[in-house]
């Protein structure tokens, strides 16, 4: 089966505007864009046959094209990455069994959650669309809930049905619970990773179904799958002692940084 990596990336994000070109020093002190380091992260991921930038941004389009990216320029209409990775998909001719969207702002993305997802996807004959879940440890539920008390959202949280069929994807850290975790104690909430594999049929008719009350709410993109009775399978992955987060705050910056220079990332 043939498959796409899409990385879509737009300049005008309203949380932090100019995103994907902000510069991350990695260990060795060199300076990349989180576009570039985006991009890399989705060229080490294996079975993959085709990585492409998606954007609308002519500065993006330099950048990328500056380390060697392929880059496909897309509209300003598309409202989140899904709809530019359809976009993207159909400008390019389609053709793909299975199309990923990494999105820009997670390059510390391991090549197994992508290789994982990918392959449950294949597994997963009635699923439409497939994402990566990381079990929290006791550090990362805590910095999720630190964000969420000062008013910022450090991420998303998933919770899932017994064959891990997504039941619900929030902002909020969900589910509650009452109980204090030890550092690394694993608990039951599952951090979702804003990494997606899709069918091309559901890739395609997305752009077509109305935003939904849940996802406009939320500014989940995947919680329209839901809403139009599309299975969403939720994969569950293994840190395997890397550490993971998102940059969707100026404040992630030095925590990305130093989650690189501890795990030797130049």
């Amino acid at each position: 089966m043939s498959v796409l990596v899409i990385i879509p990336a737009r300049y005008a994000s309203t949380r932090y505007p100019g995103k994907p070109l902000v510069a991350l020093t990695g260990a060795g002190g060199e300076k990349r864009s989180l576009i570039e380091r985006s991009w890399r992260a989705a060229c080490g991921v294996q079975g993959v046959d085709r990585v492409v930038v998606a954007t609308d941004d002519d500065r993006i389009r330099k950048a990328a094209e500056a380390f060697g990216a392929e880059v496909v320029m897309t509209s300003e209409s598309c409202a989140n990455g899904t709809e530019r990775c359809a976009e993207a998909h159909a400008a390019l001719g389609g053709g793909f069994d299975i199309v990923v969207n990494l999105q820009g702002d997670a390059p510390l993305t391991p090549h197994w959650f992508v290789e994982s997802l990918v392959k449950g996807l294949r597994d997963a004959p009635d699923a439409d669309i497939a994402t990566p879940v990381l079990r929290c440890d006791g550090a990362t539920l805590n910095a999720l809930l630190a964000d969420r008390k000062a008013g910022r959202v450090g991420g998303t949280t998933a919770v899932f049905a017994a064959d891990k069929t997504a039941l619900y994807f929030s902002k909020e850290v969900v589910p509650f619970t009452a109980h204090s975790y030890a550092q690394s104690e694993p608990s039951p909430v599952f951090h979702h990773v804003g990494v997606y594999a899709y069918r091309p049929a559901a890739l395609a008719a997305y752009p077509s179904w109305a935003t939904g009350p849940l996802e406009q709410l939320e500014g989940l993109e995947q919680l329209r799958f839901m809403e139009n009775g599309r299975a969403v399978l939720c994969v569950e992955v293994e840190a395997r002692g890397r550490e993971f987060w998102e940059l969707n705050n100026p404040e992630d910056v030095p925590k990305l940084e130093a989650m690189m220079a501890k795990m030797g990332i130049e």
